[in-house]
């Protein structure tokens, strides 16, 4: 970038925070910390800059240096990244061995994780966020959040740090956050779902993989269970993720290749709807899933006729 260039981009949320922010305000203030000394934050849900955003990103540092800190809190014997991970990247590839760090300590996991997303939110167009992104968006809105006034400290620190005139979000209902996103409550649900994924099926909806309706339906396998969908690498429909789905609990490999690869020729079974009354639904069947529910029903009808063939014997 010339020095003559135009000014230069707001890369990241902290990027519009001021450089020599008082001591009172940062915990611990400035330090000068060694890059390689940070991890990423281990629950990090957005991915980093890449292409011509890292290249012009990289050029600047080169050039100007890292203008302001990102924001670290200390673990163990080194540091995890709360907010500055694409400044740590791009100062890695322009050389640089040390960066400007403000550095937290007693954070909660639960406190950590809101200046990750604030601080992200602040400088990320929420329409421009990859599926599994705005799923970690909406999802620390709506339920991943600390008691509302710690959460609101938070917010007001990083908004007296910063120059954007950022507004404090209030922790809403999912509809009042439906509003803020232009969503319905409804599609709301859905993305909080998708939260609840493991890693593989984010990044395969991410890249257009998997549906938005398919990974809805997969969210509800018990993980060990989505690990052992995600090992299989097949192209999996909303069908087959609902029949998927169906299985929950007692999903295993052999049932899974039965659902994605049933026997050809083999003629499938019809469902047929019975009407239960009101009454024996809550009473026998209360909090039961699916299944199980079928399973209650065949023990019983089996019982039945059994006795009924007694009954005719004698």
């Amino acid at each position: 970038m010339k020095a003559n260039g135009p000014k230069r981009k707001i890369f990241d949320a902290v990027d519009m925070m001021t450089a020599d922010v008082p001591q009172a305000e940062t915990g611990n203030g400035l330090q000068s910390l060694p890059v390689d000394k940070i991890k990423p934050f281990h629950d990090h849900p957005f991915r980093l800059y890449q292409g011509e955003r890292l290249d012009d990103m990289v050029e600047s540092i080169r050039e100007h240096g890292v203008l302001n800190p990102v924001i670290v809190r200390k673990k163990g014997s080194g540091y995890e990244m709360l907010s500055g991970h694409n400044r740590q990247n791009a100062a890695k590839h322009a050389g640089l061995t040390e960066i400007p760090a403000i550095v937290k300590e007693g954070l909660s996991d639960e406190e950590a994780y809101v200046y990750v997303i604030e601080t992200n939110v602040i400088q990320r167009s929420f329409t421009d966020l990859a599926p599994s992104e705005k799923a970690a968006v909406l999802s620390a809105r709506y339920e991943k959040v600390i008691s509302q006034g710690r959460r609101n400290d938070i917010l007001q620190e990083i908004e007296e740090i910063g120059t954007c005139g950022h507004d404090v979000h209030k922790l809403r209902s999912r509809d009042g956050i439906g509003e803020e996103y232009g969503m319905t409550g409804r599609n709301i649900a859905r993305y909080m779902r998708v939260d609840k994924l493991i890693r593989p099926f984010k990044d395969r909806l991410d890249t257009g993989g998997l549906t938005l309706t398919a990974a809805v339906e997969l969210s509800y396998l018990p993980e060990d269970e989505q690990i052992i969908v995600a090992k299989k690498d097949a192209a999996i429909n909303e069908k087959a993720a609902k029949s998927i789905r169906a299985a929950a609990g007692e999903l295993t490999e052999d049932k899974l290749e039965e659902i994605l690869h049933p026997v050809r020729g083999s003629a499938p079974e019809k469902a047929v709807s019975v009407k239960i009354p009101a009454e024996a639904e809550e009473k026998y069947f209360s909090g039961m899933k699916a299944k199980e529910r079928t399973d209650l029903v065949m023990k019983a009808l089996d019982a039945w006729f059994a006795g009924k063939e007694a009954a005719d014997v004698q």
